[in-house]
Formats: structure tokens, C-alpha cells, sequence
């Protein structure tokens, strides 16, 4: 039978107790459902809650809450019925046993989203936007993921591929009368449109830097010098004691994370050990973890006591910066400014300097505002949409490939029938994106990864 049960308790609102819904999708869903369940009404009426009783061999497990939603109005675009039970894991087990004797089956990872995709009520892109939506963690997070999931994404992807569609046609008319030597697309026109469309993916591609960062976490870490007060300052951030501080230098020996959320957008916070040469093992190879942090970080918070010498801090400052990649953001912070009497605008301007004094908090909140508007920064592309998802970006880099190949064989006078193939072979990788192509490996892949139950 077409019908996947699945339950899962939450907590209500209040704390008193839980619920346990169980929700069965399928042909079979409803006669399966009235079987379990007996109402007052002998019709159960679409999208609306009735009350009844959930019952095993004419014994009452359960009162329970029924919604019945008809086919195609419904999640998966089946028959679907949601059972609404007190939170008993008892009840619950009881309930998932006698659904399985009426003939229902298990539900597997992200099979009611892959039924969803399957029966059109969702792309593929819209699927995936699904499990960003269930784990963001931040307003940013959850912003992005409603947007892809209302389909802002894939009417970007289906216009472009619409374009190409057009002038892909029309060569292809053109080969069905290549002995006529007609041209029905024009080459100046394809070439302008090819460089469109390029751009236009160039962007998507672009805010990837963005996307991603927003998604996973701005990973910022922490270095300095021991005694630079980068603990400290962790603690400030986090507003709690998470750090051991103390006066005795290359006390942190490993790194220390934890994460915050400004603005709406979570950064993953990375205290280092302090950088050192040292003889101590221990803190030696914590040092070297400090470096590899450095080097896996979007932004990193270069922090030093401004009353050491400036042209010290520089010379390390530019060494780190040799070790990382050039699009990773530093931010240099001169620490302790309660200790010295020098001003701001006194200190090096060649390292571009924010001051705090993070024992005291005094300063903070520039930091963090610098913080969001370097994240902000990333997003360098003019596109409205933009990118999260790591497929989506390779398939995206893979359709600028074959857009670029196009247009040199446009360029270079090369026969149509090869303009062709290059940008069908970009019509493939952007449907690849939404579902319009797609293999049971990739579904098998993407919706594997969800939770039971969606």
C-alpha cells in the first residue's frame, strides 16, 4: 500500500506534557486512518480538526485530534491524515504498531518532502530549502531558507533556462536544414544573450560566499600574542565565563568554541592559543592548531595590547596574513586601551585598528558591528537571490563553463551543431538544480539526509 506512517513527540508550548503526531500519506491514508480512528461525523471534512477516539481491538488507546487533507491539497500532494495523540511514549508505540498491522509502512528520511518533489508540489532546489528551514538556527538562516522554499531561487534558474531554451530551438532548426543554409538564430542576439545569462550566474555564483557563511556559521577566530586577552574577550562576546583567564601566559592551549548570534546572523566563535615560539609540547601544538583555525576561518580577529610597539604587531599581523587565503577578513584590535593614554587616532594606521578593552566590555559593540558588516561585505553580487547550497554552486559553475564554450564557438564560427550541444549541456546542469534532471542517486543522496518524519 502507497502509505507512509511516521510519529514524532514535541513539547507543547507550556511545558505540560507532549504530543505525538503520526501522519500517514498515501491512496490508502484515509480508510487506513478511519479503521484506527472512530468520530462522531461519518464524513470527515477536509482541513478541518475532529475529535475521536483511537482504538485497538475495540479498546480505547487514545482521544485524539484528526485532520484529513485531500489530494492534491496537501503536503506530499496525496491523501494525507494527521493524528494528534497525548505525548505517551507508550501511546505512541501502541499506536505505530497496530498502523503497521493495517498495512501501513515505515517512513524513511525525507520521504514525505521526496513525495512532495515527486508529485510536483516542490522542486528539487524548494526540497532542499525544506531541511535548511528545519535546522537554521538564526533569523538570517531562516530568511534565506523561506525564500529558496517559496521558489525565488527556482524562478531564477526556470527563467534562465527558458532564455535557453529559445535560441537552443531555434539551432536546432537550423540543423534539421543545414542544407538550405538558413540561420534561424541570429549570432549577434545568442552572443548577447549567452553573456546575459553568464553574468547573471556569475552573480548566483558570487553570493555563495555569502550564503554558505550565513548557513554554516561565520567561523571568526581569535589570535594573538599570549596575554593579548583573547579569552577575555571571548567571554565578553559570550557573555559568560567560558575561557580560563589568568595573568600566566599560553594558559589556553586548545582551542575554545561557542557560538552567538548579532543581528540576526550566527558567527561560531574560535579561541586560540597564543602565538608563541615555545619549548612546552603541549602548548606548542596548540599553537599549531591556532594556525590551522586561522586558516579555516571567514574572518579572523587579529587582537593585540596596544601598549606593545606598533611595528611589532604589524610585522605579525602581515606574517598570518601570508598564511591564510586572500579573501579571508582580518580585523585588527588593539586591547587593554584602558592601560594606555594614547588615543585612537594615535595608533599604527597602517593596521586599521579598532580599540577595546574587553575586561571592561568598552568598545564592544563597534566590534560587533564590524563583525556583521564584514559578513555583509560578502555579498559582493547584485543578485537579489542568493546561493546556500553547495550542488547548487557546482552546478552553477559547471553551466558557466559550458555558457563560456558556447560563446567562443560563436565567436570562433564553429557550426552549430556544436553551439548546441554546449548549451544543452548548460540546460542540463541548470535543471539539475530544480529536479528538472536528476538520477534516484542524487533523490537517494538529498533526501537521506533529512529527519524522520519530514
Amino acid at each position: 500500500m502507497n502509505v507512509s506512517p511516521t510519529i514524532s513527540a514535541i513539547a507543547t508550548p507550556n511545558g505540560e506534557g507532549a504530543i505525538g503526531v503520526m501522519r500517514l500519506s498515501g491512496s490508502e491514508a484515509l480508510p487506513i486512518a478511519r479503521r484506527m480512528v472512530k468520530t462522531r461525523q461519518s464524513d470527515w471534512k477536509p482541513n478541518r480538526n475532529t475529535f475521536g477516539r483511537f482504538m485497538i481491538n475495540e479498546e480505547v488507546l487514545d482521544e485524539v485530534m484528526v485532520c484529513y487533507f485531500a489530494s492534491p491539497n496537501s503536503y506530499t500532494g496525496e491523501d494525507v491524515v494527521e493524528i494528534s495523540f497525548h505525548g505517551s511514549s507508550y501511546i505512541l508505540d501502541e499506536a505505530l504498531k497496530h498502523s503497521l498491522a493495517l498495512g501501513c509502512q515505515l517512513a524513511a528520511p525525507g520521504e514525505f518532502t521526496q513525495r512532495a518533489f515527486l508529485n510536483g508540489k516542490l522542486d528539487l532546489s524548494q526540497a532542499e530549502a525544506v531541511a535548511d528551514l528545519i535546522a537554521s538556527e538564526s533569523a538570517a538562516e531562516h530568511r534565506m531558507a523561506m525564500e529558496q522554499m517559496r521558489g525565488g531561487f527556482s524562478k531564477e534558474i526556470a527563467s534562465l533556462r527558458e532564455q535557453l531554451i529559445h535560441f537552443a530551438s531555434l539551432i536546432e532548426l537550423e540543423l534539421d536544414f543545414s542544407e538550405e543554409d538558413v540561420d534561424f538564430a541570429n549570432r549577434d542576439e545568442l552572443l548577447q544573450l549567452i553573456d546575459t545569462i553568464f553574468k547573471m550566474v556569475d552573480g548566483l555564483i558570487r553570493s555563495f560566499r555569502y550564503g554558505n557563511a550565513i548557513k554554516s556559521g561565520v567561523p571568526v577566530v581569535i589570535v594573538g600574542k599570549p596575554n593579548a586577552g583573547k579569552s577575555t574577550l571571548l567571554n565578553a562576546l559570550l557573555k559568560e565565563d567560558k575561557a580560563i583567564v589568568t595573568e600566566i601566559e599560553g594558559t589556553t592551549r586548545d582551542a575554545i568554541e561557542d557560538t552567538i548570534i548579532l543581528e540576526g546572523i550566527r558567527f561560531r566563535f574560535i579561541d586560540t592559543a597564543g602565538l608563541r615560539e615555545t619549548l612546552d609540547e603541549v602548548e606548542s601544538i596548540g599553537v599549531q592548531r591556532s594556525i590551522e583555525k586561522m586558516k579555516a576561518a571567514r574572518i579572523v580577529i587579529y587582537l593585540y595590547d596596544a601598549r606593545e610597539s606598533s611595528e611589532a604587531h604589524r610585522n605579525l599581523l602581515n606574517e598570518l596574513r601570508a598564511q591564510v587565503a586572500e579573501d579571508t577578513l582580518w580585523l585588527p584590535v588593539a586591547n587593554k586601551m584602558d592601560l594606555v593614554n594614547t588615543p585612537i587616532e594615535a595608533l599604527d594606521p597602517a593596521i586599521n585598528t579598532l580599540s577595546i578593552t574587553a575586561k571592561s566590555s568598552e568598545g564592544l559593540q563597534d566590534l560587533e558591528n564590524a563583525l556583521v558588516e564584514k559578513v555583509r561585505s560578502l555579498n559582493d553580487s547584485s543578485q537579489a537571490i542568493v546561493v546556500t547550497n553547495t550542488r547548487h554552486l557546482h552546478a552553477l559553475q559547471a553551466t558557466s563553463v559550458a555558457l563560456n564554450q558556447a560563446r567562443q564557438a560563436i565567436e570562433n564560427g564553429i557550426s552549430g551543431d556544436l553551439v548546441a550541444a554546449d548549451i544543452r549541456e548548460a540546460l542540463h546542469h541548470l535543471g539539475s538544480i530544480t529536479g528538472e534532471i536528476s538520477t534516484d542517486d542524487l533523490l537517494g543522496n538529498i533526501f537521506g539526509k533529512f529527519c524522520i518524519g519530514k
